[in-house]
């Protein structure tokens, strides 16, 4: 009997718990559950905790996570407004609506799948990520890179294309990349650019160069010229000046020669000089006090250099 009555409540806590896994679920924090009664949607919770429903057949349960999801899509290649051909990657993030009603419509749209919600979401953002086509190249890399308009672009597309059910976030573009011989085109023209650049810049510099020698061939010139000039009134005005001396000098010209045997002793005496000589030659005769004088009181040698010249010659 004993026996009996552990095995019957052995069978009644297997049953118990059977009742209670079937009409009872859990949902989590960060969960919404569709319940569907006979296959259509019946209901939407979204308090955590333990929740009952009717057992078995009648009422099923899906769990949603409604948290932000990611979708990444393949590199698509595509053509820029400009012709060129790239490589363009992007991304997408997304959640399921929250709202009862935006629940239900994703769990009819998808299944409740989350990963056929990610499959279908990553192929509609392979085909909406070509509205790239309608920008130039620079305008998707480099410094001045519309990208936001891009994505907006992207963003407009999967919006449009998506099921009732979804809500997009934010759109992005990941990579935007040349494909091998693209990159080579490329390359080889900014590498023609490049050479071009440097040769209008050599010309330029060529031409610069030609035009300071120029000018400043110019400018000696008019320097040179300018210089001549003056010597030339300089050699002028001495010459005039020296004239008027040299008429002067032409009236008096036992001065002129006194004064030039002057001259020809500061010249010669220059300094601490010892001199050893005949007194009686110019302009040595200056230092005899003996010497006699012409009628103008201007010493005279006793013995000119061209007599003494003479004489030794003879």
């Amino acid at each position: 009997m004993n026996k009996r009555s552990s095995a019957i409540a052995l069978g009644l806590a297997i049953v118990a718990v059977l009742v209670m896994y079937s009409t009872t679920y859990t949902v989590n924090f960060h969960e919404i559950a569709i319940r569907t009664r006979f296959g259509k949607p019946a209901g939407v919770e979204r308090d955590a905790g333990l929740h009952f429903k009717l057992p078995f057949f009648v009422d099923s349960v899906t769990k949603i996570d409604r948290r932000k999801q990611f979708v990444e899509s393949p590199l698509v290649q595509t053509s820029t407004r400009d012709g060129l051909q790239v490589m363009v990657q992007a991304y997408l993030f997304w959640q399921v609506t929250d709202t009862d009603e935006g629940a239900e419509a994703f769990f009819v749209s998808y299944g409740g799948s989350l990963d056929e919600a990610s499959k279908k979401l990553e192929q509609t953002l392979s085909g909406a990520v070509k509205a790239v086509a309608g920008f130039n190249f620079d305008e998707l890399v480099g410094p001045n890179a519309k990208l936001a308009e891009a994505e907006k672009s992207i963003l407009s597309g999967v919006s449009g294309s998506m099921k009732v059910g979804v809500d997009t976030i934010s759109v992005g573009l990941a990579q935007v990349v040349l494909p091998q011989k693209t990159t080579v085109s490329v390359l080889s023209r900014m590498s023609e650019v490049q050479n071009t650049l440097a040769k209008l810049e050599a010309a330029k510099a060529a031409s610069q160069a030609e035009a300071l020698k120029s000018q400043a061939s110019s400018q000696a010139d008019t320097i040179r010229a300018f210089a001549t000039q003056w010597a030339s009134r300089i050699e002028n005005k001495g010459n005039a000046e020296a004239t008027v001396y040299y008429e002067r000098m032409k009236e008096h010209a036992e001065l002129a020669t006194f004064l030039a045997w002057i001259d020809a002793l500061k010249a010669g005496l220059r300094g601490s000089t010892t001199y050893v000589g005949d007194t009686s030659q110019a302009p040595f005769h200056l230092f005899d006090l003996s010497t006699e004088v012409d009628k103008n009181g201007i010493p005279q040698p006793k013995v000119s250099a061209a007599t003494d010249k003479h004489g030794a010659a003879q």
